[in-house]
């Protein structure tokens, strides 16, 4: 049943919303497959530059695009087979703003585990425009390790 409403829901949408939502599918799949195939720094290299912790990210003022990247990743990497975890979702994002020329910056972040000082958790967000695309929730828990940005 809920394969039937979301083909519904896909249909509903306009045909620049069906693109988008397709386009975050297949970079949510690539970023999982580099990921779990590819060394780290090589997928560092597609995150942009690496900046300094402090330095403010580039603020992009007029883009109505921010939102709607930000929803189709989400609602597609809600309904992946595979798991579409924070730094998917960051990769997808972050590769879907550079293609429309967007600025912006991915975080890195890690924190203590809740109740285990032992466990390390780890966390990706982007920024743009001055506010949080993906990764929002619980971010200012995570001190951040790594930065990139792009322009």
């Amino acid at each position: 049943m809920k394969l039937i409403s979301d083909l519904r829901k896909f249909r509903s949408l306009g045909w620049s919303d069906r693109g988008l939502l397709l386009e975050a599918i297949g970079w949510l799949a690539i970023a999982r497959l580099a990921i779990l195939a590819v060394p780290f720094r090589w997928v560092a290299r597609w995150c942009g530059l690496e900046t300094a912790a402090g330095a403010e990210e580039p603020q992009e003022s007029t883009a109505p695009t921010l939102g709607r990247i930000a929803r189709a990743v989400a609602a597609a990497a809600s309904r992946t087979p595979w798991e579409s975890a924070c730094l998917a979702r960051a990769l997808a994002v972050q590769t879907m703003l550079r293609r429309r020329g967007l600025t912006g910056a991915l975080f890195l972040g890690v924190a203590r585990g809740e109740g285990d000082v032992q466990r390390v958790e780890a966390h990706a967000w982007v920024k743009s425009g001055g506010k949080i695309l993906t990764g929002a929730a619980g971010h200012q828990r995570y001190a951040v390790v790594s930065r990139f940005s792009w322009r």
